[in-house]
């Protein structure tokens, strides 16, 4: 989208400038009169200031507005009161017997300049005319217009379509005819906000420990994203923290994990199967919080999503919370099918990695619609404990808006 000023004496004058420069599909946001201050108020005249804007995608060229009112045909003056049309000169003097003089008459001139001022103005009439008929056509359509390139910059940063008309059906109906530019833009970032919802954080409440149970698929990061958020309960608030990993699918997995546990001064268990797991909860039961690392599963396989819901059945509802873990990175239709998948056997949080590696952060607010799941943290690195924050709908808006 391109958004420009245009300034001049009259509206007329500063709606063709517009035009000019963007070409015809220049749509007029707001219109404003510009008064000098100060001591130049005396001696000025207020000017007129035009915000216009055309989508960037389309290539403009400027045609110059059509003369409608054609000229009447020039007409020969021998005599002032004797006009003739379309003969020669030597002719129209024998038939009047009139002797035509060596320089126009005065009053020759004179209808010859009033005829000249007369076809200006009605040239300059029917401009000013057609100017202020596309204005009124502009000021008409501004609303609609507005909204399609709003609509196009979130079709661009991969809004799904029927999450980007959901948005726009909601405001289109709240919003006045000559509503600006801003207000508009307004409306649809407070409509994102809300959608988006308030994040779901990790807290410690009660005297029991609480389980926070980390799925999802293979190589979304996981495991590193479970040690920036222990890092955190472990050197702001304080907290008892363990680690507990059901990942033995991956020895790696293991010793990542192993490895944050011994910097952070955290306890580590492996848990092999749904009795270990119970006897964990014993083990554990003076702590404030317990971070379980699963396996990276596949979303096809019914038996291995059964597998992490019988681990994740062993610890009762009010004591645990689950949060799947997806990459940024993945496509769309793949975190369809993994979410979906996941949501046939648990409720759960969702946490977005690698917003690094994408230019594109539509999957977000496209899954979040998807699932209704809250959203909650996402990461940004491999850095721990630093590459993580909440997720904040205010900014996520703001990018969806102003594009890439």
């Amino acid at each position: 989208m391109i958004i420009k000023k245009f300034t001049a004496n009259t509206e007329t004058e500063a709606i063709m400038l517009a035009k000019e420069e963007l070409g015809k599909d220049a749509i007029v946001m707001n219109i404003k009169t510009i008064s000098p201050k100060g001591i130049y108020k005396l001696f000025r005249k207020p000017v007129v200031e035009i915000t216009a804007a055309v989508d960037e995608n389309i290539t403009y060229k400027y045609e110059k507005p059509k003369t409608l009112v054609q000229a009447p045909p020039q007409r020969k003056i021998i005599h002032p009161d004797i006009i003739y049309d379309d003969e020669p000169m030597d002719r129209l003097m024998k038939k009047s017997g009139v002797e035509l003089a060596s320089e126009p008459s005065a009053i020759e001139a004179k209808l010859n300049n009033l005829q000249s001022l007369l076809e200006k103005q009605i040239i300059e009439k029917e401009k000013d005319t057609q100017a202020i008929s596309e204005a009124k056509a502009m000021e008409t359509n501004k609303n609609l217009a507005c909204i399609q390139l709003i609509y196009n910059q979130l079709i661009s940063n991969e809004v799904d379509e029927k999450y980007a008309n959901q948005i726009i059906t909601e405001i289109e109906g709240n919003l006045k005819k000559d509503a600006s530019m801003d207000n508009i833009l307004a409306s649809i970032y407070q409509k994102i906000i809300l959608k988006l919802g308030q994040p779901k954080m990790i807290e410690v409440i009660g005297k029991t420990p609480k389980f926070v149970f980390f799925i999802g698929p293979t190589g979304v990061g996981k495991t590193t994203t479970i040690a920036k958020i222990a890092s955190k309960f472990k050197v702001n608030e304080k907290a008892k923290v363990v680690f507990l990993t059901a990942d033995t699918y991956r020895i790696a997995a293991v010793e990542q994990l192993r490895t944050y546990a011994n910097i952070l001064g955290i306890p580590l268990k492996v848990i092999y199967t749904e009795d270990e797991m119970r006897q964990a909860k014993e083990e554990f039961s003076d702590y404030d919080i317990v971070f379980v690392d699963t396996a990276g599963r596949s979303h096809r396989s019914k038996e291995q999503r059964d597998d992490i819901e019988n681990l994740i059945n062993t610890i009762p509802e009010d004591e645990r919370e689950i949060y799947l873990v997806l990459s940024a990175t993945t496509k769309y239709t793949d975190l369809v099918k993994i979410t979906e998948a996941y949501s046939e056997i648990i409720n759960y949080n969702l946490i977005f990695t690698k917003l690094d590696e994408t230019s594109s952060i539509g999957n977000l607010f496209n899954i979040r619609m998807l699932t209704e799941a809250p959203l909650s943290y996402a990461t940004f690195g491999q850095n721990v404990p630093d590459d993580i924050s909440r997720v904040d709908a205010q900014t996520i808006a703001k990018q969806l808006l102003r594009g890439q």
